[in-house]
């Protein structure tokens, strides 16, 4: 199944200082080397630039030639795809927003248009604002699992 990752992802992948940096890491490895497709959305690839490359951002931010290299990197993988908007995209943002989206709303129903313009269900991100839509998998990949069939002391069944 194909998927997408927001640019919180990237960045932890970047951003050596991060507590989860090496898990952040070797998910985009194993999502770009395929053999899904990786989406990887022009809002997102332009979001990650602006905050690695920021030094009000991170403590030691990359240079703006060291961030658009790893963005190319990643982007000339052979499972890795860049589209952008399409015919009738606005209508479709209308129609995800419910023209309510405003502030930070706007980046979060641009992003969602896109992976529903391009059939994607799946994302990877720490943002739990995108889990207001109700037709896409959000997937924060380092949120502990969800305990199954644990009891605590004391319980009967």
């Amino acid at each position: 199944m194909s998927a997408t990752i927001d640019a919180n992802i990237l960045v932890y992948a970047s951003n050596q200082g991060d507590p989860v940096h090496l898990q952040a890491f070797q998910l985009v490895q194993r999502l770009a080397a395929g053999p899904d497709l990786l989406y990887l959305f022009w809002p997102v690839v332009l979001g990650y630039l602006r905050i690695v490359s920021h030094p009000a951002i991170l403590p030691k931010p990359l240079t703006a030639r060291e961030a658009t290299a790893n963005a190319e990197g990643l982007l000339r993988r052979p499972h890795v795809r860049a589209p952008g908007e399409a015919d009738g995209f606005w209508d479709l943002f209308r129609a995800t927003s419910r023209d309510q989206a405003r502030g930070n709303d706007v980046p979060d129903a641009h992003l969602v248009t896109l992976m529903r313009q391009h059939g994607v269900r799946r994302i990877y991100s720490r943002d739990s604002g995108l889990r207001r839509y109700p037709d896409i998998e959000v997937v924060d990949p380092f949120a502990p699992p969800p305990s199954i069939g644990r009891r605590g002391r004391g319980s009967r069944s």
